[in-house]
């Protein structure tokens, strides 16, 4: 029996996942699980990268513990963030793709390329907190001068692990910085920006082994979770997906980018998968309800969130994808704002966050068929968001799709796939 290690990490949690095949499907065994989040620093939102390393190995040994022959390993996390290393020294803080230092920096970029012309080269959609932006802010503060090495997250911590420095594709299109036709570094916009030429080299595919970590084979996988997370989808022939969780990405694969106007007025991204390209959108997720959760009732459990939820008469909504929503110092505020302080119960302000988010399902998914000149049936839903069947209900009844809702861990199996594949 062959054992392969996934360590997913989100932005609130990791977690370790042994998997093996049995009867021709993959079984699987979280064996280790930790916390994550951002830490506020000098006025910054960061990453501890140290403790995220730590989880790393200490999830290794549990797993190790249990299953003392394991094959390989690979990681996924978010997408955007980076490390950056002068040799072997990290150039800190890791910044979190929250905080808000790209917010002058954006239109610092679009005077030397505009949005327009960099959507044609990239097909990567607008996001304040796009790497494009954030390297913008770090040449500006002086914080590329001698700098050696950028490497994502997952890449970073690979490194740590098996001493290799590889760029992988997937997590790469998530930068703003990849070629949708060649599906490399676009030398015209880092010549452009006057980014150094030696942080951009090859880019990696998943499959690829990169070394060893204590005898274990180190692999790349999708290292952007949603990569990972649509290859763990077992889904019949290509319908609509939702990667549901502090963020929600709804897309399609499709045999080549889209970059077209339509594409980008829509603010569609085009981002790299498993042999196919993911035609996807970001929309704000449960980072709404989660807030909510933080703020108003921490200790209340989601089956009573739901429910007041549901008891709730309230038929106010939101714009789940508004900027006022991304890093507010209080998510109520910005949900009283954007109402006029028309929420009255707690039960209200969830239903608006369920409801605003199922409208916004609708509304990229409107935006997905006229793009894609296709008419779907069906909706994948995986993730921590697949859970909430009042939530699933009011997606069918707003998409008038057929909801299929998988509460696996997508991520996860994808990343195991993948592994699975070197190993054969």
């Amino acid at each position: 029996m062959k054992y392969a290690l996934a360590v997913d990490i989100g932005a609130s949690s990791g977690r370790h996942i042994v998997g093996w095949l049995e009867e021709g499907k993959i079984r699987t065994k979280e064996v280790y699980r930790f916390p994550n989040g951002v830490t506020e620093k000098d006025g910054h939102l960061t990453w501890d990268i140290d403790a995220l390393l730590w989880h790393v190995k200490s999830g290794i040994g549990e797993a190790r513990k249990q299953f003392p022959k394991i094959d390989s390993l690979s990681i996924d996390t978010w997408g955007v963030d980076y490390v950056l290393l002068r040799g072997e020294e990290n150039v800190l803080p890791v910044y979190a793709y929250r905080d808000g230092r790209t917010e002058t920096m954006i239109p610092q970029v679009h005077e030397k390329m505009p949005f327009s012309a960099l959507y044609r080269h990239t097909g990567c959609q607008f996001q304040p907190f796009n790497s494009i932006y954030q390297l913008y802010a770090d040449k500006e503060a002086g914080r590329l001068d001698s700098v050696t090495d950028l490497l994502m997250i997952p890449e970073y911590l690979l490194y740590k692990l098996c001493a290799f420095k590889a760029r992988e594709y997937t997590n790469a299109t998530t930068m703003g910085m990849v070629n949708a036709r060649t599906g490399a570094f676009d030398g015209e916009i880092i010549d452009t920006l006057g980014y150094p030429k030696h942080l951009f080299p090859k880019l990696s595919q998943p499959g690829t082994v990169i070394g060893e970590y204590e005898g274990i084979r180190c692999v790349l996988c999708a290292t952007h979770d949603t990569g990972s997370a649509v290859e763990g989808i077992p889904m019949e022939g290509n319908q609509p997906y939702i990667s549901s969780g502090t963020w929600s990405l709804l897309g399609v694969k499709t045999p080549k980018p889209i970059t077209d106007t339509a594409s980008e007025e829509a603010n569609y991204s085009n981002e790299g998968g498993v042999g196919y390209n993911r035609y996807q959108k970001n929309i704000m997720g449960m980072w709404l309800v989660n807030e909510l959760k933080r703020e108003l009732c921490p200790e209340m459990a989601f089956l009573e969130i739901v429910k007041a939820a549901q008891e709730s008469k309230c038929d106010i909504l939101v714009d789940a994808n508004a900027p006022e929503f991304l890093a507010p110092k209080s998510m109520k505020a910005a949900f009283d704002a954007a109402t006029g302080n028309a929420l009255g119960t707690l039960g209200d302000y969830f239903r608006c966050a369920y409801r605003s988010l199922a409208v916004s399902y609708r509304e990229a998914l409107d935006e997905l068929e006229r793009n894609t000149g296709c008419t779907y049936e069906k909706l994948y839903i995986v993730g921590g968001g697949a859970k909430n069947a009042f939530l699933n209900r009011l997606t069918e009844e707003a998409t008038g799709k057929k909801v299929i809702a998988l509460p696996i861990e997508a991520t996860a199996l994808g990343n195991l796939k993948i592994q699975m594949e070197v190993m054969k």
